[in-house]
């Protein structure tokens, strides 16, 4: 099993996982539950497959990515009412998801032998666009756009570190935890500890 190939399957179970949450909290069918977290967990993914021109896009190619997604969905869909918090478990889910995620969308776009700021970019977009779908299927605030939060640029920073790791060693594993290990704290931070990014205030103009 590859590095790039085991970062995405990880990614897709915990990516799913919150999907599921998502529709628990939303109270769907099982349908929704099924659909809500194929999205959520192949979304960035697809997208990056995409731009990266990779041909077939990743689950096409493999097809137990969306097994994984499904059966995510029905464990969540059975369990969902043993949790305390949903809302809280949701989001430590996704900051693990997006941490691997993150981490994926890298080691993915160097597998194809793209440049370091390509990379970045498709390291950032593998693992903030799933969850922006879910967001916005569920009508809830994205967790990319809530005020000051440490996520976009807990993404960034994680997918800086881990380009940054493999110009010094040519082991695929070590950047890859480096990028999600940065990603996660930086994240963690956000939930437990407050950490924030300066927010932008509007001030009148001065007569």
């Amino acid at each position: 099993m590859t590095t790039p190939f085991a970062l995405d399957l990880v990614a897709v179970l915990i990516f799913a996982l919150t999907g599921a949450l998502s529709a628990s909290r939303a109270q769907l069918d099982i349908v929704g539950f099924l659909f809500l977290a194929c999205l959520t967990a192949m979304g960035g993914g697809t997208a990056r497959d995409l731009l990266l021109d990779r041909n077939p896009v990743f689950w096409l190619d493999t097809p137990a990515y969306v097994g994984v997604a499904c059966a995510a969905a029905l464990v969540v869909f059975f369990t969902a009412h043993l949790l305390e918090s949903r809302a809280r478990g949701l989001l430590w889910l996704d900051a693990a998801a997006l941490a691997i995620a993150t981490s994926a969308g890298v080691a993915i776009a160097a597998d194809v032998d793209r440049s370091p700021v390509v990379l970045v970019i498709m390291g950032v977009l593998t693992g903030t666009l799933g969850g922006l779908l879910r967001d916005v299927v569920t009508r809830e605030v994205p967790l990319v756009l809530r005020a000051g939060e440490l996520y976009v640029a807990a993404a960034f920073a994680g997918a800086l570190a881990g380009v940054a790791s493999m110009q010094v060693t040519p082991d695929p594993i070590l950047p890859a935890l480096i990028g999600a290990g940065t990603t996660f704290a930086l994240r963690a931070g956000s939930l437990a500890f407050g950490w924030r990014l300066p927010v932008y205030r509007a001030r009148p103009p001065r007569s």
